[in-house]
């Protein structure tokens, strides 16, 4: 169990994030160049897109710079969450950056104006596009493998920014090859840029899902299933029961609390034991960035059917072992009869 996130994984986040700060803003100055050579709405939207994608990494970084801060007295649990903060953030921008989309689509189909030197500014926004793409992919991965929900946000930001200049190519694309053959088609160019607005509205919607399900700390199925695998795969004869599981997670931090059943019989030196067995098993799956609390419980006699040690004490026969599910683990109580014997 690690004390602080620092280094290792809360590093490697941040040196991305920072990575990302830097390529957006590199590549917002290249599309703000596409749109004063070409005047199309659809580049205007997509480098006011960039304007926020680089608010949105800088704050990335400097969610990521607390949350590799140690834990202390004020902060029992660390800084992590501050993560959920600025994930939040971002998918408010990315909702922003949708809005104004829309607005100056509508603005430009109202108004419309000629577009200029299309080729060129083409060239631009493909290049911009697939930097954009390579990074938001690695960003994601980077975040998912490291725990880091404000990573994982960034990466989808440069994603959308994506999808959107994907778009923005494809009708731009559409107006070029028309024009050349002789058709006034304007219109393809707020349209595109309307649609792919909607569709940054979208993303930004789930990124905030996602941020405020961390916040009110909703239950995460793939790491609880995890945890069940792992005491399934190791389990001892001793463990009659474990439940009342319950998973958090703070930045790069993953904690643990669950409730272990142990015999009636069983010294407090021998259920120290059974402890530290059980923490090597969650440590060897999530590593030093897993903070682990064990409540440990004596049977009272009523799990002697879900019991096959010897035992002095027993009240009735053996008849199964309980099967732990994510049913069984994230219940509160220690009878499972009901997931057993209906």
């Amino acid at each position: 169990m690690s004390d602080s996130p620092k280094g290792g994984l809360c590093e490697d986040n941040l040196r991305v994030q920072k990575y990302v700060a830097i390529l957006g803003i590199s590549l917002m100055s290249m599309k703000f160049i596409a749109w004063l050579i070409t005047d199309s709405v659809s580049i205007l939207t997509d480098a006011l897109e960039s304007i926020v994608n680089v608010i949105a990494a800088l704050v990335g970084v400097y969610a990521l710079y607390l949350s590799c801060k140690p834990r202390d007295v004020n902060h029992p649990y660390g800084h992590g969450k501050v993560e959920l903060i600025s994930s939040s953030v971002e998918g408010v921008m990315i909702i922003v950056a949708g809005i104004m989309i829309l607005m100056q689509s509508i603005s430009r189909l109202l108004d419309p104006e000629p577009v200029q030197s299309l080729d060129i500014g083409l060239i631009l926004i493909i290049v911009a596009a697939i930097a954009n793409y390579i990074a938001g992919r690695y960003a994601i991965i980077k975040g998912r493998a490291n725990r880091s929900v404000a990573l994982v946000a960034s990466g989808k930001h440069l994603c959308s920014d994506t999808y959107s200049s994907a778009g923005i190519i494809i009708g731009l694309g559409l107006m070029l090859l028309f024009s050349h053959m002789g058709y006034d088609v304007w219109w393809i160019d707020p349209i595109v840029a309307a649609i792919f607005g909607c569709v940054i509205l979208v993303t930004g919607a789930k990124v905030v899902r996602d941020s405020m399900n961390g916040v009110m700390d909703r239950m995460d199925e793939q790491i609880v299933n995890r945890v069940i695998e792992m005491i399934n795969l190791k389990r001892h004869d001793h463990w009659i029961d474990i439940h009342n599981l319950r998973v958090i997670k703070h930045g790069p931090m993953i904690h643990i609390e669950m409730h272990i059943v142990l015999p009636l019989s069983m010294t407090l030196i021998e259920q120290d034991r059974e402890f530290n067995e059980l923490k090597d098993t969650v440590i060897s799956e999530f590593g030093e960035y897993v903070d682990l609390i064990l409540m440990g419980e004596s049977c009272n006699g009523n799990m002697c059917r879900f019991c096959n040690i010897v035992c002095d004490d027993r009240k009735e026969g053996f008849q199964s072992l309980i099967e732990w599910d994510i049913d069984t683990v994230t219940d509160e109580t220690e009878d499972h009869s009901e997931h057993h014997f209906p």
